[in-house]
């Protein structure tokens, strides 16, 4: 009997739930949207999340009923946003909404944090800005010293939903722990939090790894579902980990380029990358290596913006174009983050084109970040980067994984499921059938589309590359000595 798991995604809009088999195929989901308002991007109530999640849940099973055998789940697991946080009493209801990644009151904490960080260990200094979890926690403890006082722990948005599905509580994973102050290194809670941050020990969760079986489902919430409460529920993961996991990129030599509204890059090392500029940061594996991750601000909302009206005549017309031998770096705001640091940095296309001709120069120019983001991971890493698995809108275009591929000379990877919630159901899968998450993400992941890169248009983009970088280096947002550090 060939066993199913479940994923939960509770993202900023809505709860997303999958069900897929041993092989990967999906063979149901379910969403149910939030009630948002003007406030949801600085706090949203978990007990919110918890009926929507039970809501997609409890659609899910009706559906998939007398269809498929429900007894046959294994295993369930929850990826959400990183950073997001909720002060917990002692009997693990929220005192307060849950403070979200994306609300930016916490900048003078998150300084604070930067400091005592700093201090600490400068060596391996990580940033702890307004959407770290970190910078909440202090935060909360100076606005509210009311509430400071009835906290019984801080969970995460990921452990809270876990918490509800177990009834196991002051549990979290590796990757939500970062962002709130996790040393990584040497697995533990660093003296800072507590000698110059003044923040309690007590709150702060038991750390494992991802995958980590915590509990088993609640009576209570196995009957309301209809389902087995011997289903196992394991440690979650942030919802970033979890998408690179539904890219299938998970051994050493891996890495996955998701091009949404930005370009975000995430892979897998043997060992820690040390960014001296700070635009790397590096999860936890749950087999022990190391998740090094950053993001751009250069990705596909221009697209979005400016070529939405005709996109598929544009992807048709395109292919008949490239290389296009001109110069494009569609940044649609001001300064770059990754892979370089530059906070005068502008975007710029050549002047007195066609549309279809700054559509794919746009295109060339973020292939362009995207190759020397992997050669500056290549050069702080020492190790390889084998593959390129790819998601996100901008990995739909046809045209544009040639593109990349090609400049890049790299071959890339589409796989055919790459959510949030595909991602929770492989890591599911990891530690209750398989033995590791690389050997679940190998056996679950489907590729859909691979691109190989051909000689007569790598050579093509190489003198195009070179003359992107001679550019960056002419505006001064890439040093013209030594480009990676």
């Amino acid at each position: 009997m060939e066993p199913y798991f479940l994923g939960i995604d509770i993202g900023t809009q809505g709860a997303r739930v999958a069900l897929i088999d041993v092989t990967g195929n999906l063979l149901a989901k379910n969403e149910v949207d939030f009630p948002l308002d003007k406030n949801s991007r600085e706090e949203q109530s978990p007990l919110h999340w918890w009926e929507a999640c039970l809501g997609s849940l409890q659609k899910l099973v009706k559906d998939v009923k007398g269809e498929l055998d429900v007894d046959k789940i294994v295993a369930i697991s929850v990826t959400s946003t990183s950073g997001t946080v909720i002060p917990l009493d002692s009997s693990n209801e929220p005192l307060h909404n849950a403070l979200m990644y994306s609300d930016q009151r916490a900048k003078d904490a998150a300084k604070i944090c930067i400091s005592a960080a700093k201090e600490h260990d400068d060596e391996r200094y990580t940033s702890f800005g307004t959407s770290s979890g970190l910078a909440k926690i202090l935060w909360f403890t100076e606005e509210y010293p009311d509430k400071t006082k009835k906290i019984n722990k801080w969970a995460h948005a990921a452990d809270f939903i876990t918490g509800k599905l177990s009834g196991t509580w002051g549990v979290t994973d590796y990757t939500n722990a970062f962002k709130s102050g996790y040393d990584v290194l040497n697995y533990e809670w660093p003296s800072f939090l507590f000698d110059k941050l003044g923040l309690k020990p007590s709150w702060f969760p038991e750390v494992v790894a991802s995958g980590e079986v915590v509990g088993q489902l609640d009576h209570g919430v196995a009957e309301l579902l209809g389902l087995s409460p011997a289903i196992k529920v394991t440690a979650g993961i942030t919802d970033g980990c979890a998408s690179q996991i539904a890219s299938g990129a998970m051994k050493p030599g891996n890495w996955n380029t998701t091009i949404g509204t930005t370009m975000v890059i995430k892979g897998v090392t043997k060992e820690e990358i040390k960014d001296p500029l700070g635009r790397l940061y590096c999860h936890r594996h749950p087999s022990g290596f190391w998740m090094p991750g950053g993001a751009s601000n250069t990705g596909a909302d221009w697209v979005t913006n400016e070529f939405s009206d005709n996109l598929i005549e544009l992807n048709q017309n395109a292919a008949s174009l490239i290389p296009s031998n001109l110069l494009a770096y569609p940044l649609r705001q001001k300064g770059e983050r990754f892979p370089f640091v530059a906070e005068n940095a502008r975007g710029f296309e050549p002047e007195g084109r066609s549309k279809l001709e700054r559509f794919v120069a746009n295109m060339e120019g973020v292939a362009y970040v995207e190759r020397y983001a992997y050669e500056m991971i290549e050069d702080l890493s020492g190790e390889p980067v084998n593959g390129v698995f790819t998601a996100g809108g901008g990995s739909n275009s046809d045209v544009w994984l040639r593109i990349r591929a090609n400049v890049m000379n790299k071959p890339i990877y589409r796989m055919k499921h790459v959510s949030g919630a595909v991602g929770a159901a492989i890591l599911a899968a990891s530690k209750t059938y398989f033995d590791s998450i690389t050997e679940s993400a190998n056996a679950m992941t489907q590729i859909d589309v691979q691109v190989n890169p051909s000689q007569d248009l790598t050579e093509s983009y190489e003198l195009g590359y070179r003359r992107f970088l001679e550019t960056l280096m002419e505006k001064g947002y890439i040093p013209k000595e030594k480009k990676y550090a």
